[in-house]
């Protein structure tokens, strides 16, 4: 059963989930997609989506476009900007299997791409911030076109539905990762459809998210003087940008990219008494203030070779992690966990603001 808006509130709305082998096994979606089940009632039907790791081996070296078209005459728009800038080796529509829970579809199509060498050299760009350009000015000057993905070895399959349905009309049964993430979502100020539901993504950052952000503005301002534009009608867009730019641009470790967006008191800063981890919480705090994510939030930050978790500070938004032999599972809720591996161990909720980072063994995938 569907429900309409009003006529159910879940305080804590949104479902996610992950899992991931540290040995770099890949598997299928299907027990991720079943994960999602038990917290059906989490999400509303206007979103849902997962992104999965290592899925697409035979082009590994390849940037993976996943992109929502409107119609045909946007493709072919989109696709001969795409050959001025990348020689596109392949490019089909993405898989998907007819089921009447998931309507309004538009044209979904994927291309392997690899950025031309000359208009690298002619930009004075590296391929990574080329590719993150590229996906800048579609999503902001094509109209009728979205670029939903656009990492190497990895892909997002995301739709208007609830999150089981969303795994079956992608045919995820058929696609093996060694890491997967997972959402649903109960989108409360901002609407539901196709380019709004998670997870969000650039290059090979994915994120998920349960939760509301009340600092969106100010991040929004802020990250867009660094050439990021927020264009798919959702808070959540913000974080995955704000990661690329802590990371990939600014070089911060995973843990300093947390102690950013999800940064500690200043009371609690105060009171360390290692001078050396003060002094760097000071500085993250003093440089980067407009990045702090405040407001409710738990978040799955996917990458190529692992997985960070992250709650804010206050820990206002439930998260769990288990472990069973190679692999760690996160969820909003350990029913979820229990799904995917009924024999998973260590059972236990993060603290707020204390990332939980999983990494895939060196050379395993």
């Amino acid at each position: 059963m569907k429900y309409r808006e009003g006529e159910v509130r879940i305080p804590s709305g949104c479902a996610i989930a992950a899992v991931i082998s540290k040995e770099g096994k890949r598997m299928t979606a299907e027990a991720i997609v079943n994960s999602m089940k038990p917290m059906h009632d989490r999400s509303n039907g206007l979103g849902g989506g997962f992104a999965g790791y290592g899925i697409y081996p035979e082009y590994r070296n390849l940037y993976a476009f996943h992109l929502f078209f409107d119609c045909r005459a946007t493709r072919k728009e989109v696709e001969a900007f795409l050959k001025e800038g990348f020689e596109v080796v392949k490019g089909e529509i993405i898989p998907t299997r007819k089921i009447p829970e998931i309507t309004d579809e538009p044209i979904i199509w994927r291309y392997f791409v690899t950025p031309l060498r000359s208009v690298l050299a002619d930009l004075q760009l590296d391929e990574k911030e080329f590719v993150a350009r590229t996906v800048m000015k579609i999503n902001t000057e094509v109209k009728g076109a979205y670029v939903f993905s656009s990492g190497k070895n990895m892909g997002t399959f995301k739709a208007v539905g609830f999150p089981e349905d969303v795994g079956v009309f992608y045919r995820l049964d058929e696609y093996e990762g060694y890491s997967w993430t997972a959402h649903g979502r109960y989108p409360t100020n901002t609407p539901g459809w196709w380019g709004g539901a998670h997870p969000f993504t650039l290059l090979d950052y994915s994120v998920v998210h349960n939760g509301e952000i009340s600092s969106y503005d100010a991040n929004r301002r802020f990250i867009e003087m660094f050439g990021y534009k927020c264009t798919l009608k959702t808070d959540t867009e913000v974080i995955t940008y704000i990661l690329d730019y802590l990371i990939r641009v600014q070089g911060l470790t995973l843990t300093e990219a947390a102690n950013v967006i999800a940064a500690p008191f200043w009371s609690t800063i105060g009171s360390k008494t290692d001078e050396y981890e003060k002094d760097k919480l000071t500085y993250l705090r003093t440089v980067f203030p407009s990045l702090l994510v405040t407001g409710p939030f738990s978040i799955v930050l996917g990458f190529d070779g692992g997985l960070m978790a992250l709650n804010d500070r206050l820990k206002l938004r439930s998260m769990v992690v288990g472990e069973k032999d190679d692999r760690v599972f996160i969820a909003s809720e350990e029913a979820a966990i229990r799904v995917m591996e009924p024999d998973a161990e260590k059972i236990f909720a993060p603290a707020g603001g204390e990332p939980v980072i999983v990494k895939v063994k060196e050379g395993a995938y």
